[in-house]
């Protein structure tokens, strides 16, 4: 295999993510023939079929599936090869791949940016927020230096950094100010809002309820959390969010927040990021950004 190229790998890499040769031809700042073009050499080079092609999408064959997992390692052994190279000539932090969930990201991530652009001079950040199973998977792909969850994720190739601890709070109609605290067996009983599934928090939540997999007809969903007070706020039911959401969250919905008795629900956050990452130093750096930023804000929350 003389003539395999590493741009052949990205395009590969691209197309498979994308589905689409449009997609994947823009993302490669290439035309639609060349990829194309790019893709059956690689093929010919392989000595098999790596795409099933119809009109309006591509999907990768059994064999592509295969040659997927190869290629990513290589893409993410060359890209972990240039940073390496990148920070033995500049051992400050440059560009910044950071990914966050989504019931942290509103709350926390203005603040963090603000902080990082303080402590690292001319920083690039780019962001993706989304869900955690999404960010482990793009993490360990290459896509991302790291990101921003609640722990534990328990992945093998991943280091897990603790940051903080925090509480949730119950968020009730504004009638129930003052009212006790039920107790977490009697939340089962009540019209409880949680998120949709995939999000950690709504594990999290669950958890705490003492509510199992089987979904009881008294919970509801949605989207956000966002979407959950303004629903408690319409006389819906209750819910749960973390305590740094309720600056945000309270500001336009008229709900009541109480605080459970003990045991506490809350969760920790941490960062994760490859162990074979080159940028480990300054990652441990980030996170000292990351935890002043909760810190700040935890305080200001207290001042209330």
């Amino acid at each position: 295999m003389k003539n395999l190229t590493l741009k052949q790998l990205r395009y590969f890499e691209a197309l498979a993510r994308d589905g689409r040769f449009r997609r994947a031809a823009d993302a490669c700042a290439i035309s639609q023939p060349a990829l194309s073009m790019q893709i059956k050499e690689l093929e010919q080079e392989l000595g098999g079929e790596l795409f099933e092609r119809n009109a309006r999408e591509v999907k990768l064959t059994a064999f592509g599936q295969t040659v997927a997992l190869r290629i990513r390692d290589i893409l993410r052994g060359v890209d972990e090869l240039a940073e390496l190279a990148r920070t033995s000539r500049d051992p400050f932090l440059t560009r910044l791949r950071i990914g966050i969930i989504p019931t942290i990201a509103p709350y926390l991530l203005p603040a963090i940016i603000n902080d990082l652009n303080r402590s690292f001079a001319g920083i690039q950040i780019e962001v993706r927020e989304t869900q955690t199973s999404k960010l482990v998977q793009e993490l360990a792909q290459g896509q991302l230096d790291t990101a921003i969850v609640a722990l534990p994720v328990s992945e093998p190739s991943l280091t897990e950094h603790e940051l903080f601890k925090e509480e949730f709070v119950l968020v009730r109609r504004p009638e129930d100010e003052g009212k006790p605290v039920p107790e977490r067996e009697a939340l089962r009983e009540m019209r409880l809002l949680l998120l949709e599934e995939g999000h950690c928090f709504r594990d999290q939540a669950l958890s705490f309820c003492k509510i199992g997999p089987a979904r009881p007809r008294e919970v509801m969903e949605g989207s956000s959390l966002s979407t959950l007070v303004q629903m408690v706020s319409a006389g819906i039911g209750i819910t749960l969010i973390p305590e740094m959401a309720v600056p945000l969250e309270t500001r336009s919905a008229h709900v009541s927040i109480s605080r459970f008795q003990s045991p506490q629900p809350s969760r920790t956050i941490g960062m994760i990021w490859r162990h074979s990452t080159p940028m480990a130093k300054q990652l441990v750096q980030v996170s000292e950004a990351v935890r002043r930023s909760a810190d700040s804000m935890r305080e200001q929350y207290v001042a209330r």
